[in-house]
């Protein structure tokens, strides 16, 4: 797959598709097409896995967009400012995901749910208890709010997150939480009551905004009503 990425802030995604190649997203993410492409909107993984998807809070059909014999390019671009980022799946280096996060895909990915194996990780966590999977074989896509790091841990090597910026971790990545020490950060430290625990080993993404707390501020600074 041949694939190029533009821009800093609000970055955008231009897929190159030769002859018969096709890739899926989730509707809303094309914003081009040009050249011999066509889309189409189905099904992916049979209806079992479909329905899936609806409860993880997607849609029940993907799109589908596929070169003709001349090619052609698909064009995508985040929902907000953010990174795209390019994942390399393959049989045991499946990648989880924050609802959403997922962009685009070649056909030999599959896109599923996750479930947190864990209470506390599914109640306090940050992500809920349903997140993405990609799984199977091949080059996917997926977008990180504000700017990325990667972190690679060792195995048995720990590290802890504020909850909701934990973007994408590769599944050999375990996630826990635990309540913040000390009672005094607890109220006053401004950061949560809980962290969201991860231990190698394996990568993790975290990014350094979230479309959430960029509403919050915004919402804090805009002219009160005083009728």
């Amino acid at each position: 797959m041949q694939y190029t990425i533009n821009g800093s802030v609000m970055q955008a995604l231009e897929i190159k598709l030769d002859p018969g190649e096709r890739v899926f997203t989730e509707k809303g993410a094309m914003v081009w097409m040009r050249g011999d492409v066509k889309m189409d909107s189905n099904l992916k993984g049979g209806l079992f896995k479909s329905l899936g998807r609806v409860f993880a809070g997607e849609s029940l059909t993907l799109n589908f967009f596929e070169a003709g014999r001349k090619g052609g390019y698909v064009g995508f671009a985040p929902m907000g400012p953010g990174k795209v980022i390019p994942l390399h799946v393959a049989p045991g280096k499946e990648i989880i995901c924050q609802r959403d996060a997922f962009m685009v895909a070649e056909e030999g990915v599959e896109l599923s749910i996750y479930l947190q194996k864990k209470l506390g990780a599914g109640f306090f966590g940050g992500e809920g208890f349903v997140m993405q999977r990609l799984s199977g074989q091949g080059t996917a896509f997926a977008e990180i709010d504000g700017e990325v790091m990667e972190f690679e841990l060792a195995s048995g090597e720990e590290m802890r997150v504020d909850t909701s910026h934990l973007a994408l971790m590769e599944s050999s990545v375990n996630m826990d939480i635990e309540f913040v020490k000390g009672v005094k950060n607890m109220f006053f430290g401004g950061e949560g009551l809980f962290l969201t625990k991860l231990q190698g080993p394996g990568k993790v993404w975290l990014q350094t905004l979230t479309l959430a707390n960029l509403a919050g501020r915004i919402a804090e600074n805009l002219p009160k009503d005083d009728r």
